[in-house]
């Protein structure tokens, strides 16, 4: 029966960390080089670039977004040592999501200061946040922690996903009131759990 649920939790595992991976690499296929003329100058080539800045800018920040999903993601497998398919929905659902961050990432890029792609791009980040706080609470509760995890070690990675949530809302925001500022709201996120913590203590 152990093996049966060390191999379970494994696949889970590395099935999520596929999914990240791909997504995290379709980011930069959705960014085409430009097409000039075969004998374009210098001057030429740097202002086609530079109308790429946006979208060079939306690939930074969404590739640090889901990588900071896969890094919560790790945290809370990296306490669970054991299996519960209870996570199973919640966790698929957070890798749907996940996936479609290449999509909205290249449509907010693409229309910067239009408000309608930066809430969609927002509002993603903030239902993959909320995912995550749900699949990083139900990994390290009672059913999949490892009895050995220290409590203060589950509660800093709930506090981190809470953060992130936040952060994300904060994003949400400030699209509603001025789309290119919208990525800005994660800087919130180390705030947030600076707060909590104090809050906690």
């Amino acid at each position: 029966m152990a093996e049966k649920t060390e191999h379970a939790l494994e696949r889970l595992v590395f099935f999520s960390d596929a999914v990240f991976a791909i997504a995290i690499t379709l980011l930069i296929i959705e960014i085409h080089p430009p097409h000039l003329e075969p004998h374009a100058g210098d001057a030429a080539h740097w202002q086609a670039l530079a109308q790429l800045i946006p979208k060079f800018v939306g690939y930074a920040v969404s590739f640090w977004v889901i990588g900071m999903f896969w890094m919560g993601h790790h945290r809370a497998f990296g306490l669970a040592s054991r299996y519960s398919a209870r996570v199973l929905p919640w966790n698929l659902a957070l890798l749907m999501t996940i996936a479609f961050m290449p999509f909205v990432t290249a449509y907010f890029s693409s229309n910067f200061t239009a408000r309608v792609p930066a809430v969609v791009y927002c509002s993603a980040m903030l239902v993959a946040a909320l995912l995550n706080l749900k699949v990083n609470r139900t990994a390290t509760g009672p059913d999949m922690v490892d009895p050995s995890v220290p409590e203060a070690s589950v509660i800093d990675l709930r506090r981190r996903s809470l953060s992130v949530a936040l952060g994300a809302a904060v994003a949400v925001a400030l699209s509603l009131v001025y789309p290119p500022a919208a990525p800005a709201g994660l800087a919130a996120i180390p705030l947030w759990r600076m707060l909590l913590g104090r809050m906690a203590g």
